[in-house]
């Protein structure tokens, strides 16, 4: 069992680093003691087998902590990334029926009249201190649930995944073989809490005793800092999404470098790893409603002549279906939908019979063989065995590694009093950059307010789901069958970007560097100091790059959320100036001299 081999390990190895965020490290023998002190103080509460626990903290050990205890006490832990909306984050909870909220202080107010106790780490530290420093794990059948982990639903609304012991005990095991980890290995957490890819970071390596590291948030999705802090830390085994993969891809690695793998996965991936790459690179495929991956392949230097990197092999234990629309497995070469069964298929959706009998069906390629999820994907098998991966059939997507059903942001457009009618695409009208874009009809008479709109989906939705682009419309172009016309929708104009309707350049200098390094992220002709970054098509991890390359070319630390505070020229262009005045303050005559010609040179 998951706890018990981490117990072991604190026994057998307790001064071994279990945790290190920066200076926060936790040892085997610390994580251990904490996590079952945590532990006793959650059974008191009856936190218990089949029970669900939510954990709404960042990424940190202390998220490590948190769902470990659960664990141990025999329940399930569900992940919430805390900085989703509180509307959101209330109805999780409510509707997997968690009976505690495990979180900080600061994030309480989410949960009020949410029907879970919620208990508050920090707050709450002196009882939990208190608490006996041994709590031995409480069995778990392996048809229990390990964890339930909530994905963007058609809906309109998430649904939870219910994962048992079972299918997680599976992953572990083939992630042990497959990578050959040992306690001597440096893996990372550095996926979302909230993304099922954490799962995969976070057990495997703490099962067996290897190190577990967690880079910062602009680390995490600043490829040149990713790559530099990887290397730094001597990081041996990483998982990365697949957007900051292919750019770690193209970067110059040195010979030195630590690491053995990279996996990634969330995406398709579009560029082979080039020769000369000091570690493996490993494609992985997946959905949350088998444990994370279900096929897995190193993918060799150059090009294939089948295009594409495959999406590889079933990994142990797991089977994989391609089939037509009469359930007839194709022939190798022809496309099918992807069906997935074995050890990997999840029990269901919590709290979803229909849906569940929809997608997860006995097996009809194999009817001895259990149940298969249906996961409409489609891929063809190679000529050597492995899988191309062809797409999906519905409107379901992955931008940025999450996965979006477009009718989850589409119901909330259409919540809007002010909206008539909406429809939410992805568009690519560049090749690898898609982004979300809304069509709105205003109803009659009122204003095209995009800034309440904007909010209003931010209130309900993270950030990834909200749209890059909102074009507003006077009606919505129809087929002849009176459906949506998809191909007619217009891509957005410029006219959407500025706040005033036209162009405004750089005033300044400073205004000026700033423009250049956004149009260069952005990959932009030009950039005005009114255009909103999120309009253009920015997003978190564009954001991030944002942050790095304004602290190499003026000196300052802004925080990812400066961006999404000043999202103009003009408003970021003041928050480096207030750091700037800030930092010259505290410097001598000939290094402000210094720092003023390179931002008047940028």
């Amino acid at each position: 069992m998951l706890t018990e081999a981490i117990a072991t390990q604190a026994q057998q190895n307790p001064q071994r680093i279990a945790v290190a965020m920066g200076a926060d490290v936790l040892t085997n023998a610390e994580l251990d003691r904490r996590a079952s002190q945590l532990a006793q103080y959650l059974h008191s509460l009856g936190a218990g087998p089949e029970g669900v626990a939510a954990v709404c903290l960042e990424r940190s050990p202390q998220f490590v902590i948190a769902a470990l205890a659960v664990m141990k006490c025999g329940a399930a832990y569900l992940p919430m990334d805390s900085a989703h909306p509180a509307e959101r984050l209330r109805f999780i909870v409510q509707d997997a029926g968690a009976l505690l909220v495990l979180t900080q202080e600061k994030f309480a107010g989410h949960f009020t009249n949410s029907g879970a106790r919620v208990v508050t780490l920090d707050g709450e530290k002196d009882v939990i201190a208190q608490q006996p420093t041994q709590f031995a794990a409480i069995g778990s059948d392996p048809d229990q649930l390990a964890y339930v982990i909530y994905t963007s639903g058609s809906t309109g609304q998430p649904k939870g995944v219910e994962i048992t012991h079972r299918n997680l005990s599976n992953l572990i095991a083939w992630h042990l073989r497959a990578f050959e980890l040992d306690s001597s290995d440096r893996a990372t957490f550095q996926a979302g809490v909230g993304f099922d890819a954490a799962v995969w970071e976070i057990w495997p390596a703490l099962t067996v005793g290897a190190a577990l590291y967690l880079p910062d948030e602009i680390t995490r999705l600043s490829p040149e800092a990713m790559r530099d802090w990887l290397v730094a830390n001597k990081i041996t085994i990483t998982f990365i999404p697949t957007a900051i993969a292919e750019q770690l891809l193209a970067l110059t690695w040195p010979p030195e470098t630590a690491l053995r793998f990279l996996l990634t996965g969330a995406e398709t991936l579009h560029r082979y790893p080039p020769t000369g790459l000091p570690f493996a690179l490993v494609n992985n495929y997946g959905p949350t409603e088998c444990t994370v991956v279900a096929t897995s392949a190193v993918i060799s230097a150059g090009h294939n002549r089948d295009g594409l990197p495959s999406i590889g092999r079933p990994v142990d234990n797991v089977e994989i279906y391609l089939a037509d629309e009469q359930l007839r497995e194709v022939p190798d070469g022809i496309a099918g939908e992807i069906y997935i069964g074995g050890a990997g298929v999840a029990r269901g959706y919590r709290n979803r019979p229909a849906l569940n009998a929809e997608q997860f069906i006995s097996n009809p390629f194999r009817p001895s063989a259990g149940r298969v999820y249906r996961t409409g994907d489609f891929g063809r098998r190679l000529s050597n065995g492995e899988i191309a991966f062809l797409g999906r059939a519905d409107d379901q997507i992955k931008i940025r590694g999450q996965r979006i059903e477009l009718d989850e942001i589409n119901s909330v457009l259409k919540d809007h009093p002010f909206i008539q009618a909406s429809i939410v695409i992805a568009r690519e009208d560049a090749p690898g950059a898609k982004r979300l874009v809304a069509y709105v009809v205003p109803i009659a008479g009122a204003e095209r307010n995009e800034k309440a709109l904007r909010e209003a989906v931010r209130r309900r939705l993270p950030d990834y789901m909200e749209p890059s682009a909102f074009v507003w419309m006077e009606s919505l172009p129809l087929t002849a069958n009176g459906k949506i016309d998809r191909a007619a929708l217009p891509p957005p104009g410029a006219e959407n970007n500025a706040r005033e309707g036209e162009f405004v350049a750089p005033r300044t200098p400073l205004e000026e560097t700033l423009a250049r390094i956004i149009s260069e992220v952005l990959k932009l002709p030009r950039v005005g100091v009114h255009d909103d970054f999120f309009n253009l098509g920015g997003h978190s991890l564009l954001g991030a790059q944002v942050v790095a390359r304004v602290r190499d070319q003026f000196g300052v630390e802004l925080r990812l959320l400066d961006v999404f505070d000043a999202p103009t020229v003009a408003e970021l262009s003041l928050k480096i100036e207030e750091a700037l005045t800030r930092q010259l303050a505290s410097m001598s005559e000939a290094e402000v001299e210094a720092t003023l010609a390179t931002v008047g040179n940028g």
